[in-house]
């Protein structure tokens, strides 16, 4: 389940981060962004986690020592490695756009914002969603999102 496949994603990134304070809170902060939250947001993920405040995520995020760059190529070997048999199933990339009024969340500028079909003040984000099939008599079922 999505608690092994995790735990070997933490395994191959850990080293990257100079800290043991930072590896524990890499775990914790990754297993928060895969937990229920309504707002992923610095204080909803510290309470997901564990933490009294968000500090300790803003502190892995903005100033410990790990190159980011190095944990996105080991994340994408990670992919590579466990994606194209039946099993594992595919991957769904899809960006969406997020109107916004302000200029104080990360990425807002004017830009094409694809859910309004045009140019407006908004974030756009870039998703990765994995869909997995059942082989066999039954085919490939979709499972909608719950009730709001």
């Amino acid at each position: 389940g999505w608690s092994s496949a995790l735990e070997e994603l933490h395994e191959r990134i850990a080293h990257r981060f100079a800290r043991s304070e930072a590896r524990e809170r890499a775990r914790r902060y990754l297993r928060g962004l895969l937990q229920r939250v309504e707002r992923k947001n610095g204080w909803q993920l510290a309470e997901a986690i564990g933490e009294a405040d968000p500090q300790g995520v803003q502190r892995l995020l903005n100033s410990a020592r790990w190159d980011a760059d190095l944990v996105r190529d080991d994340l994408r070997e990670y992919v590579v490695e466990h994606l194209g048999d039946e099993e594992s199933g595919v991957l769904i990339v899809d960006e969406t756009s997020f109107p916004k009024k302000g200029d104080k969340s990360v990425g807002v500028a004017s830009q094409y914002a694809g859910t309004l079909g045009n140019t407006a003040n908004a974030q756009v984000g870039v998703f990765l969603a994995s869909f997995w099939c059942e082989i066999g008599m039954g085919g490939c079922r979709a499972y909608p999102a719950a009730p709001a």
